[in-house]
């Protein structure tokens, strides 16, 4: 057997699974997707569907049309999170801004939002639930130094096993040879 074809066949077999770490395996839970892990609600009506994005104590809100999903143009937003009044300022076309006045606790907000645009006025219920786990969700992920030694580890005993092997190889070429 060629020791090309034997190095080849070593090193594919040598070549270690991915493997989660502590905190990374998922079990059967879905993929998660990318995207912002922000505590967000949703408001909808026949006519309306509002969705809220909290950042800190920044809300941004989107207001579109329930039929075809396009945003409501010239439309007037007032805002109650937890039975407490929010200005809301318009932003652009569906788009709407509001900063609270202190950041929201974890727990269940119901919200209600009441829309005006044109001849058209509705108001859309939902509830807003916010989650200590989301602000950990957002703390940076790190890698301790255990990890790395392992893995370090794995390549320097592949390492020395490919090294042996081939040191084998050749004496066996050479002393075939001779």
């Amino acid at each position: 057997m060629n020791p090309k074809h034997i190095l080849a066949a070593l090193s594919l077999a040598v070549a270690s699974p991915a493997w989660a770490g502590d905190g990374h395996d998922h079990g059967d839970a879905p993929a998660a997707t990318a995207g912002s892990t922000l505590p967000r609600f949703a408001a909808t009506s026949d006519l309306f569907e509002l969705v809220g994005v909290l950042d800190g104590k920044h809300l941004t809100l989107w207001l579109d049309h329930a039929a075809d999903n396009s945003p409501v143009k010239d439309a007037k937003l007032e805002l109650e999170l937890g039975g407490i009044k929010v200005p809301v300022k318009v932003h652009g076309e569906g788009e709407f801004e509001a900063i609270l006045a202190k950041p929201l606790t974890p727990g269940e907000f119901p919200v209600a939002a009441t829309v005006y645009a044109g001849e058209e006025a509705d108001l859309l219920a939902g509830d807003f639930d916010i989650h200590a786990e989301a602000e950990a969700a957002e703390a940076a992920h790190t890698h301790g130094w255990q990890e790395y030694a392992l893995w370090a580890a794995i390549a320097g005993a592949a390492l020395a096993g490919l090294a042996a092997l081939i040191r084998r190889l050749r004496s066996q070429r050479l002393g075939g040879a001779a």
